[in-house]
């Protein structure tokens, strides 16, 4: 049997509404009839398919995938892959206008280059449609610094925001803190006289990263008063060898160096959180979700000493990271009506607080979420109330200027390359920092340029 193509689904919908005021207006004389339309399956028989990169969050939406499907008559085919596969499958599969998807994981930091190209479905068409989107879901309700990589310049949205990563520092020892004397760290300077007083006692470093250098480095870059590029999105030329980056490199690199573990250059971010979390090392830098696994996760030997807080801020300001993940809909979607029906499912603030209040999963980017009671008291752990530090960050870039334009430059990828190599000389001893962000300048420039990009 064929599929319903979408004027099939588009007539079959009419007809049910029809049936459905019918139905209400003969209830409203007597005894109010249910109404045929919440009886009735207007997709049965698609079959959508969808794809995104492996994360907890789609575990657990899985198990909620058969009410959905119930609900619907639909089935979703959900496809799964690791990070950078995914990223691969999906540049290719938008850039050359494929229509095996229905639905898709909008990566943060391909997101620009997606939109920009027209590779993505306009979503605002879809919330605009009263007949297609109730009120109640309300499409402001997601916080606005996760879901600025989703818009176009004039605000209309590509995709919604389903995780948020806020950066946070994590502190395993505290008590070693208190013994010798230190507060948690709130600038630069006593990050690191933080990461010195603590590195060595009771086999403990001071500091621990790990190899996303890209991701880590950019906050202490703003924070000296410097950028990824000159002006982002609008200019785009590296300034890598700029004062403020090359003070940054250095302040980083240091780090590394003198205060985290032997072969941290190698560290992933697992290994990060491990050592995080096992008490080896005191101060971790990364998005809320995994330093806070300090008081969440069983394997963790700091519960009773661990405290999670805000970044230190920089002599010309506070510029904690944050992203977000997405999901749209492909231009050439084949059923694109019935994924946003997924979509919107997915995003709806029932279920998003539903998954909240079954699982404890906090990453989540609807506000009045967010700021539920219920929300706050899941993740209010050991008097620390995590959801509030989580939105300050994530909607901190929305207020102002958007800080985190750069990592949403369409030609980020190629910079974020140049970035990791240039820690590594720097970390490894090769070159000082001043003679690596040259390096990295100059690589960047001409990477950039045979892309075909005008710099």
């Amino acid at each position: 049997m064929s599929l319903p193509t979408s004027l099939d689904i588009n007539s079959q919908r009419r007809r049910l509404l029809k049936v459905a005021a019918a139905s209400v207006a003969a209830g409203a004389g007597g005894t109010l009839a249910f109404p045929a339309l919440a009886q009735a399956k207007p997709f049965a028989g698609v079959k959508l398919r969808g794809a995104a990169y492996q994360h907890g969050f789609f575990n657990i939406l899985r198990k909620y995938i058969p009410e959905f499907e119930q609900q619907t008559g639909m089935t979703v085919d959900l496809q799964l892959s690791a990070f950078p596969v995914y990223n691969q499958q999906a540049d290719l599969e938008l850039s050359s206008g494929g229509n095996s998807w229905d639905f898709c994981n909008v990566t943060f930091i391909l997101a620009a280059r997606w939109v920009a190209a027209g590779l993505l479905a306009n979503l605002s068409d879809f919330t605009a449609d009263k007949k297609l989107t109730p009120a109640s879901w309300n499409p402001d309700d997601f916080v606005k610094g996760a879901q600025l990589p989703y818009q176009d310049k004039a605000g209309k949205n590509f995709g919604f925001a389903w995780e948020g990563g806020a950066m946070l520092m994590g502190i395993s020892r505290m008590d070693l803190m208190k013994k010798r004397g230190v507060q948690p760290p709130a600038t630069f300077d006593e990050l690191m006289k933080a990461a010195e007083a603590i590195h060595g006692q009771e086999g403990v470093t001071g500091f621990v990263s790990s190899n996303l250098h890209h991701w880590f480095l950019p906050p202490y870059v703003q924070g000296f008063g410097g950028d990824l590029f000159v002006n982002p999105p609008s200019d785009i030329k590296p300034a890598l060898d700029s004062a403020a980056s090359v003070a940054a490199t250095d302040f980083y690199c240091k780090l590394l160096s003198k205060y985290s573990p032997q072969g941290v250059l190698g560290y992933t971010e697992d290994q990060a959180r491990s050592a995080l979390i096992g008490g080896r090392s005191n101060i971790f830098i990364h998005s809320s979700s995994w330093v806070s696994a300090m008081l969440t996760s069983p394997d963790s030997k700091v519960k009773d000493t661990a405290l999670v807080t805000r970044m230190p801020a920089g002599p010309k300001g506070d510029f904690p990271a944050s992203n977000s993940q997405g999901l749209g809909i492909p231009k050439n979607a084949k059923n694109k009506e019935a994924a946003w029906e997924f979509i919107k499912w997915t995003l709806s603030p029932e279920l998003t607080a539903r998954i909240v209040k079954d699982t404890g999963h906090p990453s989540i980017c609807r506000r009045s979420v967010i700021e539920s009671a219920e929300y706050k008291r899941i993740n209010t752990i050991n008097g620390q109330d995590l959801g509030k530090l989580y939105l300050e960050v994530l909607e901190q870039p929305g207020k102002t200027k958007n800080y985190m334009a750069y990592r949403t430059v369409k030609e980020f990828p190629l910079v974020g390359d140049v970035v990791n190599k240039a820690v590594e000389r720097v970390v490894s001893g090769q070159v000082p920092a001043a003679e690596s962000m040259k390096q990295a300048q100059e690589q960047a420039l001409s990477s950039l340029r045979r892309a075909g990009v005008k710099v």
